[in-house]
């Protein structure tokens, strides 16, 4: 990782790179998604994975714990040669899943300099819309944002790399607790890079703009203080604040604040949110995952059983990705 990260950091400096794609070839979605069960929703359409084959305007990156015996697909399938070769094991609530994220990251961006997105999802998210959908959403709509003024030549000029698009990360500042999850690895380690007054949540899923990538990319400051041993155990969770915490501090004007996957915390339990079942999945629960009061829709949803793999194909094609 470190040697991913000085590379990344010379071509920055030598101008080889910018913050994001300026080349007149279309920009690109790089989905980066952890594995360590069957990916769930691989092979569900097939028109979809024709989508992402034929168009170039989609990567995928798997990081798979290298200690879970995970079953590939086949080498010919969409994700048969998509698992990147320097993954570490991960555990939950750890700094493991910060390094991972941060190793997908660095894997897309040194291996196709058009990505331009970076979508992190989990094998329990599920699209909540066909990838074309997604595509125009985060680069041509022009009211995707519900949050800011649309710019009527927003469209034609973003083919171009020529407007800064916005991260889409969650970041809360109030949550009541925030100073318990902020000296969990002691009082004063995060003073002074980190007062807690900086101190952010939100979740470990987002969108990142390569300027926000390569931001992360680059950081070291605060990497150092929350990879460092937590003395509370039922309060740490340095992925929920790492990424929040640095892009509100180092780019707080290029992000939205809010989140493109819809997550449901009713009857959350020790810290993970509720778990879809098959008996759940209907077009019904679809629709209401899509609504926002921030974006015109969510994109992605989680988290959803395994075995929810089969109602989620029988509506696929008819209710999902259809849009």
């Amino acid at each position: 990782m470190e040697r991913l990260s000085q590379a990344i950091n010379q071509r920055v400096a030598s101008g080889q790179w910018k913050g994001f794609c300026t080349s007149r070839r279309s920009p690109v979605i790089s989905h980066l998604m952890f594995a360590d069960a069957m990916v769930l929703f691989a092979e569900a359409s097939i028109e979809q994975l024709d989508v992402i084959r034929e168009t170039s305007l989609y990567n995928i990156y798997v990081h798979a714990d290298p200690t879970v015996n995970i079953t590939r697909p086949p080498s010919d399938t969409v994700f048969g040669d998509k698992f990147i070769p320097n993954a570490k094991r991960t555990f939950w609530a750890s700094a493991t899943l910060i390094s991972a994220t941060r190793c997908l990251l660095a894997t897309a961006i040194l291996d196709d300099p058009t990505n331009d997105y970076f979508v992190v999802v989990s094998q329990y998210c599920i699209p909540l819309h066909s990838f074309n959908y997604i595509y125009r959403s985060l680069f041509t709509s022009k009211n995707f944002d519900l949050t800011s003024k649309s710019d009527p030549d927003s469209s034609e000029l973003t083919q171009y790399g020529v407007l800064k698009h916005k991260s889409y990360i969650e970041i809360i500042s109030e949550e009541p607790r925030l100073w318990k999850r902020y000296v969990a690895h002691g009082r004063f380690v995060m003073i002074p890079e980190v007062p807690f007054e900086e101190f952010r949540a939100g979740s470990q899923f987002f969108v990142l703009t390569r300027k926000d990538a390569l931001l992360v990319l680059k950081d070291s400051t605060l990497w150092r203080k929350f990879k460092l041993p937590c003395f509370r155990a039922d309060e740490c969770y340095p992925e929920e604040h790492y990424f929040p915490t640095l892009l509100s501090m180092q780019d707080p004007n290029g992000v939205t604040g809010y989140t493109l996957t819809r997550v449901n915390w009713t009857g959350t339990v020790q810290g993970h949110p509720h778990m879809y079942k098959p008996k759940e999945v209907t077009p019904e629960l679809i629709g209401e995952l899509r609504k926002s009061n921030y974006s015109s829709s969510y994109l992605f949803a989680r988290k959803f059983s395994p075995d929810c793999l089969s109602p989620l194909m029988r509506i696929a094609d008819s209710i999902i990705f259809r849009d």
